[in-house]
């Protein structure tokens, strides 16, 4: 095996061959990383291909023993940067001696593989790995930055893992330490792990209630909180439970301060079938059709999932007060979401992510929303951060708006999102980030 600097005795051997019996000189593909860890999930890794892998017809024009691309960016883009391999017949003696290596019928050119260019603000990369390891050593979790046209600047999983390993193939130990280690390193977080959305969802309710007429952004509820608010014998809590609750508020005072009990009351408002409705046309039961093959749907309830089969309904009305608040069965990508938010910084249409391009084939999903109650949903996120539930991040200089979320996420401890775009009267990049065990959005 030859590294890429030994190509002189490459060269020298090749001119030699028909003088040594038995010598073959094969090149293989390889791979080098230099940002290792911090582009792991990013690029994902390579190894050889499998009998099943090449059953499945995943890989066309592969061969066995050939190396393909295995997750991330690899996998996604194998057929154009893998090539394809040539074959060359050369006639030889019993004993190896080449008689004849030019003009054998059957031999077939190699086609190099192309290269790709992806929209990766690389210094970013780079720094969001090191904010990260610096801010939440130990804390598992992921962020995602892109353009509000759905271009990713940013794209990190933790905890992560070396794809540099996996060049010219892994060993066992190594695997097997990647595999059994309880934080799942080879877990892409970005696009294969499913969260309670929390808070950030508050705006998807908010969204549908406007669309629907039924509130606009001015519009208090008929029970101010207190603390909580009562649905038959049950308490629906706020997380302001103290001081009295928040009082009377508006819509937009709502989403500032994050209250509970006013989206418990638009959830009811909306009712159960406009509800789900919504969220499906909304695309929030799908995938965001970011261009990484492996993203996983989002879990977000049809009608029809809670009709059983005897005709009876498998939910109560009391759903409602938690699907509205981003808990129950309702369960985001981070992709998913940050792509949400990209759709209210800019004209109210979801696009698909990507890194290299735009699926020719992705769905987009058009919120349904007029340009003035776009306009109000910005103004309120806006207030998130200048004297709401995110004023203590010091976001209001660098003209940010976004929302905090705290996700019940059992047996875990209580993981914390926010997902904010800036400057928030001129959006350029939106920033989503969601922190396992990290207890509140506000916090973390």
């Amino acid at each position: 095996v030859f590294a890429s600097g030994e190509f002189g005795i490459v060269s020298t051997l090749e001119e030699h061959r028909a003088a040594i019996p038995g010598l073959v000189i094969q090149a293989e593909p390889s791979r080098r990383y230099p940002d290792s860890t911090a582009v792991a999930h990013l690029v994902g890794y390579v190894s050889e291909v499998s009998e099943r892998e090449l059953e499945s017809g995943n890989f066309p024009n592969a061969r066995q023993g050939e190396v393909v691309g295995k997750n991330g960016l690899e996998m996604e883009y194998d057929s154009v940067l893998r090539g394809r391999q040539g074959i060359r017949y050369v006639e030889v003696t019993a004993k190896g001696r080449t008689i004849r290596d030019r003009g054998v019928s059957g031999s077939i050119r190699p086609q190099a593989g192309a290269s790709i260019k992806t929209t990766i603000d690389l210094p970013l990369q780079r720094f969001v790995d090191s904010m990260w390891r610096a801010a939440l050593p130990g804390k598992n979790g992921a962020l995602l930055a892109m353009t509000p046209q759905g271009e990713i600047l940013a794209y990190i999983s933790f905890p992560s893992y070396d794809p540099n390993d996996f060049v010219g193939g892994i060993d066992a130990p190594t695997f097997n330490q990647l595999n059994t280690d309880p934080n799942r390193p080879l877990f892409d977080r970005v696009i294969q792990a499913t969260y309670p959305p929390a808070s950030p969802w508050k705006l998807a309710t908010a969204a549908m209630g406007l669309r629907r007429g039924l509130v606009t952004m001015d519009t208090r509820m008929r029970t101010p909180c207190t603390g909580g608010f009562q649905f038959g014998n049950r308490n629906f809590r706020c997380w302001k439970r103290d001081g009295g609750g928040h009082g009377s508020l508006t819509l937009a005072q709502a989403i500032a301060t994050s209250c509970d009990v006013y989206f418990y009351q638009l959830g009811l408002m909306l009712d159960q079938e406009p509800l789900l409705d919504d969220g499906a046309s909304m695309g929030f039961g799908e995938r965001s059709g970011v261009d990484l093959e492996r993203e996983k749907s989002a879990g977000f309830p049809t009608v029809k999932s809670y009709i059983r089969k005897s005709g009876g309904t498998s939910w109560s009305r009391g759903e409602l007060l938690n699907l509205a608040i981003g808990q129950g069965r309702n369960v985001q990508t981070l992709v998913g979401m940050t792509s949400f938010y990209a759709a209210l910084a800019t004209d109210g249409v979801r696009r698909a992510p990507f890194m290299v391009r735009r699926r020719t084939a992705a769905k987009t999903w058009d919120l349904g929303l007029k340009p003035d109650q776009l306009q109000g949903l910005r103004n309120a996120l806006a207030a998130v951060v200048d004297m709401g539930t995110a004023a203590a991040s010091g976001g209001r200089e660098l003209k940010v708006a976004g929302k905090t979320g705290t996700g019940q996420f059992p047996p875990q401890k209580d993981l914390g999102w926010f997902i904010g775009y800036a400057p928030s009267d001129a959006p350029k990049i939106v920033v989503g980030i969601v922190v396992e065990e990290g207890i509140h959005g506000s916090s973390v």
